[in-house]
């Protein structure tokens, strides 16, 4: 820790410890063992940091990455992993993406759904998960369609294959595997976001900033992110290239 400055540990790691949010909620980043173990790439990342900078690691699991951003922006937590998002960047600063993964639907295998836009239309209800790089999205783009909020990305899916909506919007991976789950349900071909995921911080730090995107650049180009996914079962998932 000796060459790393003392105004990049203070913005880290305020309180001597770097405590980082783990979203749950997103199993393509993270997910949690039958023992109750945290793993995926963002816990590979978020410890790789703590021991670059020699600092304890807390990890501060949600279920929502609503409620990552809300521990962000109350100080309870100093780094964490969410989407970019042009509202959330009011209050956070972010590195470069690292991963990249696609927002499509969940609809029924008979549905008349077939390209992205069609879901678009009036009459159409989409379950989402509440303040989800997805939500914030689709909430600005969509016309006609309604958006029904559920309080998790799970709950959004259940709902869709209970048929309370016409249609669960979310990341690919878990919605193929809701797919592959249930009876009579597809996922969508291409995509109406591409969510660029990335490390973040609160705002108003800027020497942990500037440290945050060197790092995530330095595990983009040595293969961490893409060996991390591969050893978390999701290298369906693109790993992003260099800045």
């Amino acid at each position: 820790m000796s060459d790393i400055s003392q105004s990049v540990i203070n913005d880290l790691a305020p309180t001597g410890r770097l405590r980082s949010t783990i979203n749950l909620g997103n199993t393509v980043l993270a997910q949690k063992d039958p023992a109750g173990n945290l793993r995926g790439v963002s816990v590979d990342l978020a410890r790789a940091l703590g021991e670059r900078l020699g600092l304890e690691v807390e990890l501060v699991p949600f279920d929502t990455a609503g409620k990552a951003f809300d521990a962000l922006q109350s100080g309870a937590c100093d780094i964490g992993f969410l989407a970019i998002d042009p509202k959330r960047a009011e209050e956070l600063d972010y590195s470069a993406p690292y991963v990249i993964i696609e927002g499509t639907y969940l609809v029924p295998a008979d549905s008349p759904f077939g390209m992205i836009d069609d879901l678009d239309r009036d009459g159409v209800r989409i379950a989402a998960g509440r303040n989800t790089a997805y939500d914030l999205h689709l909430s600005r783009v969509l016309k006609h369609a309604q958006l029904a909020h559920y309080p998790s990305s799970a709950a959004a899916i259940d709902a869709a294959l209970a048929g309370e909506t016409d249609a669960a919007a979310g990341v690919r991976q878990p919605l193929a595997a809701a797919a592959a789950r249930g009876q009579g349900f597809r996922v969508i071909g291409g995509n109406f976001l591409l969510i660029q995921q990335a490390m973040t911080l609160p705002k108003n730090r800027p020497a942990g900033h500037e440290f945050i995107r060197t790092f995530i650049e330095e595990m983009k180009r040595s293969g961490f992110i893409a060996d991390a996914l591969a050893r978390s079962g999701q290298s369906a998932a693109i790993a992003a290239p260099p800045a």
